[in-house]
């Protein structure tokens, strides 16, 4: 069952983010899906990730997601994805500056009966808005 899980999950990034087939949601996440971190403004539910995923592509159109490591381990999913673009509007925070971003991002899904049930992510926004000139970036040392 893991790997059909992966390849079920896999669609999230993939199809919807990269190609905009927000019905993937439908498809993919349970109808009592749960989402432990959530965004501000957005219910911690499908049709909230879906509304959220919808927005977040909208301000992001070049939006572009690989998949580079994946493990699961019995109803557990985890993803490593490298996300990519280009904000064209704010987004929650996120400025509009025109410039590229690139950032890292880990994903630990709970599957049951091939659907995702919980979420837990991680994104680096910190490195994101750094990129973007948002916030000044670290000096290394020496």
């Amino acid at each position: 069952m893991s790997e059909s899980d992966k390849r079920s999950l896999r669609r999230i990034p993939l199809e919807v983010l990269n190609e905009g087939r927000f019905e993937v949601i439908d498809e993919v996440f349970s109808p009592d899906y749960i989402e432990h971190s959530p965004f501000p403004g957005y219910p911690a539910t499908a049709a909230g990730i879906k509304s959220f995923l919808r927005d977040f592509r909208s301000a992001v159109p070049d939006l572009r997601y690989t998949v580079d490591h994946e493990i699961s381990e019995g109803d557990f999913v985890v993803q490593h994805v490298t996300g990519t673009g280009t904000p064209q509007r704010e987004f929650l925070g996120m400025p509009a500056t025109g410039k590229s971003a690139t950032w890292q991002e880990i994903h630990v899904v709970r599957v049951s009966q091939g659907k995702a049930v919980e979420h837990w992510g991680l994104v680096d926004m910190l490195g994101v808005m750094q990129q973007l000139g948002a916030l000044p970036a670290q000096a290394r040392a020496a």
